[in-house]
């Protein structure tokens, strides 16, 4: 897909972010062809230098954009950023609740200067008694009913991604285009927010509205009654390969006897509809167990892919570096790593006409297109010189 033909291309985004959220709406509009220019402070975004789980923030959030070195507390820092956002489509910044306003960089001021400007703040809370509260990702799973349900009774447990914070930005670029469209039919920008805690509380909606329905709270995952008889993770003749496989319709049901030589429980008339199996669950469960265990879950694989069933091997994340699926597909991007290693990451999920948005710009080192866009800006030579040397020092 060609830089012209994305669908963002010709829209300019300056963002001021750290960590995950901001960098997420950042890198979703990139990848959909928008010229994003990420502002970082002097020495570059301490995201870059974090260990740990941390470690691939950065890497991960930041492919398809210019960066460019700011000291907002230094006059000329300040007045280069007043600049680039005074010019922009776009502004997405995720710092705590009037850090920008103060700098003269919040949504009011910038709106006075640029009435088409979309601003979009991504934060812990919308408005409420939480809204100046500090957020992280693993807070609003807490408060917010998600690491209930994912660990087992008592144990709360976060989900083994940062998926509140990647959620919140993709319903942040949800708002942001729909402003855009919008500003098509009204020539007016707008204000677009969106948070940790509300994404939260939307992902575990269905959790709520089950409440609602049944008069009964939803309980965690690990010991849910499941809406099908089939549908867990089971042991194989390899005890280190499991699998997980799901028999959602009475259709598969009588799929999956036949294809496992269960004939004498799908003829069973006790067994005919979902919710009868899923009432037989405990007698129904240990036998396909029993059976699994007896095959590899090469054979299962084989077998249940031949039949059509939904099913997965379980896998770890440095796995999917060599899934056949994502590497035929080009769902995975290659880019360069801290130290100038290559390496492949997820692609953006989503092809337009049978083409995936690819890597356009790899990810930026500090200050890489500072120069370039203080040009672009129309600052004098001197002062790009004054700002690039100061851009890099710690």
């Amino acid at each position: 897909m060609g830089e012209q033909t994305l669908p963002l291309a010709g829209i300019r985004i300056v963002e001021f972010s750290h960590m995950v959220m901001g960098p997420a709406v950042g890198v979703i509009l990139a990848d959909l062809g928008a010229d994003v220019i990420k502002v970082e402070p002097v020495g570059g975004d301490q995201t870059r230098r974090l260990l740990g789980s941390g470690a691939g923030y950065f890497p991960m959030f930041n492919r398809n954009k210019r960066s460019i070195c700011l000291d907002l507390k230094s006059a000329k820092g300040l007045d280069a950023a007043r600049r680039l956002a005074e010019r922009a489509d776009i502004v997405i910044e995720n710092f705590r609740p009037g850090t920008l306003d103060r700098l003269g960089l919040g949504y009011e001021a910038l709106r006075a200067r640029n009435e088409r400007l979309i601003y979009c703040s991504a934060k812990g809370f919308l408005a409420g008694p939480y809204e100046n509260r500090t957020a992280l990702d693993e807070v609003t799973q807490m408060m917010g009913g998600l690491a209930y349900m994912t660990g087992p009774p008592g144990r709360p447990l976060r989900a083994g991604s940062s998926v509140i914070d990647i959620t919140g930005g993709m319903f942040g670029v949800i708002g942001i285009l729909a402003a855009l469209e919008r500003r098509h039919r009204t020539g007016q920008g707008g204000e677009v927010k969106c948070s940790l805690f509300e994404t939260t509380a939307f992902l575990v909606g269905q959790h709520m509205a089950q409440k609602a329905v049944t008069g009964e709270a939803a309980a965690p995952m690990p010991v849910r009654v499941s809406a099908w008889a089939i549908y867990d993770v089971f042991e194989t003749a390899n005890t280190d390969e499991q699998l997980f496989v799901g028999v959602v319709s009475d259709g598969q049901w009588q799929a999956f006897c036949q294809a496992f030589g269960l004939e004498t429980l799908a003829a069973d008339p006790a067994h005919a509809t979902n919710n009868q199996r899923v009432l037989a669950r405990d007698t129904l469960l240990p036998r396909v167990r029993e059976l699994f265990r007896t095959l590899t879950r090469a054979e299962l694989i084989a077998r249940l892919e031949t039949i059509g069933l939904p099913f997965a091997a379980i896998v770890r994340p440095d796995e999917l570096f060599d899934d056949p699926h994502l590497v035929a597909g080009a769902g995975l991007v290659d880019v360069t790593i801290p130290g100038g290693e290559q390496t492949r990451l997820p692609a953006l999920p989503i092809a337009f006409d049978d083409k995936r948005p690819a890597l356009r710009h790899d990810i930026p080192a500090i200050d890489q297109d500072g120069a370039d866009i203080l040009r672009e800006i129309g600052l004098a030579e001197a002062d790009i010189a004054e700002l690039t040397r100061a851009a890099l020092a710690e």
